[in-house]
């Protein structure tokens, strides 16, 4: 059954009732998740004739082969399992958020009898307290070295359930008086614990408390003339204060809070979000979309859905610059995960109407750096792929080159590769590798004209069989690479004329003086070095080259796992490749004399004269 008709007998029985849904392509990869209140009538949508449909919808559904739902008991639950697939499978044609980095949080095991600080860099569901994130690395290592001074909380990762800890020795951290030494049965476990609520209760902004105890202690001390006491307590004091005032900024109410502005220009976004817990700024992110299609109120409730799919605690308040899509039912699906009610508000006025202005300005001020780089790169490239095609005297704006290379040594296990550059960037999903078939031992000639000829065969072929010209071999380049000079030229020259195209412009880069060769011209063309239509040549050649020995690598890799040279006593994996390495083949390992294989690496007389016998039927050899 053919993928329209399997899609048109699925949407006969779709059902009217709320789920999600999964576009698949042809070979079952999810690219797109959607939600809907009928999954009957939604997903019917995509596949009805209509010409007001988005680009980015008309190409997601012309790429869709099948679909899959799953039925919800509501739109909340609908919501939830969108968010949670899109996290999943990332498909290409939803909104995603690519956040500019992992910021680090402290997390503390709670279920650990002995719990540990540590640093990590995502938050996951395992029951551990997470505090965080920090703006920068050099934040949370303060805050780390205040409380190790502080705390003599463990380091180590020993596992304290094995049976036995509690007769180990403790180690140098113990006598410094760093450690409390759990591994040695010195403090239990209520006692410890005891510590590491002091230490939440600091990092959850209840350091007051602490600070008061702390000053205590040192005014205590003092007084009874523990002099040293004091004095450590003090710095100590002194670490915490500096941490507690190193967040950012301060404002008028204590209420936890979200903030989130969106700015967008010529299809990209760029969203800040403020986070402010206990009437301090916290941490700030920055999330990057491409979203050439989409208005700003669905980016903004895919930012919503996104963020709290992967961020635990959700505040009482959220507040926008931009009034999202689906926005109750975002506000109800929080307040039930948060089990209270939560506000989604865009203030028109006041302290949180500044600070998601404030949001929005850097937002702006992200955006626009982003885009100025955006439109350095397309003028680079443009220029680069204008000058190619100047120097080239091709008629036409070149788009997609395409550049093919032959691997081979002494003639065995010849492969061709054929790499794809789009507006200057490679194009990996389009590399292609070919195992030559019809040459016989190293003729790079014939076998560049086998690859070229099977290419543009099979291209042919696509194009009048499904008439489409920009998918598979059926999307043709406007220019041809080969890696080589005359030789490698003519032979891709005649392969293309053979087939009709002798009009496709090809031409042979040949590495040892950077020349390029053009059909039907005695001398080759010589291009200033510091050309960056040269320097582009250059670049795809040298990766056409390298994806060609790496798949010859792998060939050779594979032949070398199981051969003849297994049943020789004395040469292992190590010597089989080195030999193989060195002569080609198996053949060519034979036909090597007792003095070339002594010099091989890895290899000894004794070695040497056990391959060189068995080939030979020397000593008791089998031949072959």
């Amino acid at each position: 059954m053919g993928s329209n008709q399997r899609i048109t007998e699925k949407l006969k029985n779709l059902p009217d009732k709320p789920g999600v849904y999964l576009m698949k392509d042809e070979t079952g990869k999810v690219i797109y998740v959607g939600k809907a209140v009928s999954l009957k009538n939604r997903v019917r949508q995509y596949f009805q004739k209509t010409r007001s449909r988005h680009v980015k919808v008309a190409a997601m559904v012309n790429k869709a082969a099948d679909f899959e739902y799953i039925i919800t008991d509501g739109e909340i639950e609908a919501l939830v399992l969108e968010a949670n697939l899109i996290k999943r499978y990332r498909p290409y044609y939803n909104i995603l958020l690519r956040d500019d980095k992992h910021y680090p949080y402290v997390r503390i095991d709670i279920n650990d009898p002995f719990p540990r600080l540590e640093v990590v860099r995502r938050v996951r569901n395992d029951g551990a307290k997470y505090f965080g994130p920090y703006i920068a690395a050099h934040a949370v290592n303060s805050v780390m070295d205040a409380l190790a001074k502080t705390f003599p909380l463990r380091t180590c990762k020993k596992d304290f359930t094995r049976p036995g800890r509690k007769n180990e020795r403790p180690c140098i951290n113990y006598e410094m008086g760093r450690c409390l030494a759990p591994c040695a049965g010195k403090v239990s476990s209520e006692a410890y614990r005891r510590i590491i609520q002091e230490v939440i209760a600091f990092l959850s902004g209840k350091g007051e408390k602490l600070i008061r105890r702390l000053t205590a202690d040192m005014e205590k001390a003092s007084r009874e003339m523990e002099y040293e006491k004091a004095a450590s307590l003090r710095d100590n004091i002194r670490d915490l204060k500096r941490i507690m005032e190193k967040q950012a900024a301060s404002f008028p109410d204590l209420n936890d809070k979200d903030i989130f502005a969106l700015d967008m220009a010529e299809g990209e976004a760029v969203v800040m979000g403020f986070f402010i817990r206990k009437g301090k700024l916290n941490h700030a992110e920055r999330y990057f979309i491409s979203c050439p299609d989409e208005n700003e109120n669905d980016v903004m409730a895919n930012v919503l859905k996104q963020h709290y799919t992967a961020n635990p605690y959700i505040p009482k308040s959220v507040y926008l610059n931009v009034e999202p899509a689906e926005k109750e039912l975002i506000a109800a699906w929080l307040s039930r995960t948060a089990g209270g009610r939560v506000a989604v508000k865009v203030p028109q006025r006041g302290d949180n109407r500044r600070l998601a202005d404030m949001a929005k300005k850097n937002a702006r001020e992200t955006l626009l750096k982003k885009l100025s780089r955006k439109r350095q790169e397309k003028d680079r490239t443009e220029g680069t792929m204008k000058e190619l095609q100047e120097v080239l005297h091709i008629g036409y704006p070149v788009r997609r080159i395409e550049c093919f290379d032959i691997s081979n040594i002494q003639g065995t296990d010849a492969v061709g590769s054929m790499v794809v550059f789009a507006d200057g960037k490679p194009d990996k999903k389009e590399y292609r590798r070919f195992r030559i078939k019809t040459v016989e031992g190293p003729d790079d000639f014939k076998s560049m004209s086998e690859v070229i000829g099977r290419r543009f065969r099979r291209g042919l072929e696509e194009i009048r069989e499904s008439g489409v010209k920009e998918s598979g071999f059926a999307h043709l380049p406007e220019l041809v690479i080969v890696d080589g000079g005359k030789g490698q030229l003519n032979a891709a020259v005649e392969a293309l004329t053979a087939l009709g195209m002798e009009d496709m412009p090809v031409i042979g880069l040949a590495k040892r003086f950077e020349e390029v060769f053009l059909p039907g011209q005695r001398r080759p063309l010589r291009l200033d070095r510091r050309s960056n239509a040269l320097k582009l040549m250059q670049r795809i050649r040298d990766e056409a080259h390298r994806f060609a020995i790496a798949y010859h690598r792998n060939l050779r890799g594979s032949h070398v796992k199981k051969s003849v040279l297994d049943d020789i006593r004395g040469i292992g994996p190590a010597r089989k490749k080195a030999l193989v390495r060195r002569f080609g083949s198996v053949d060519g390992v034979k036909n090597a004399t007792l003095d070339a294989l002594i010099k091989t690496e890895r290899m000894d007389t004794a070695a040497a004269r056990a391959v060189y016998g068995y080939f030979h039927d020397e000593n008791g050899g089998t031949g072959v």
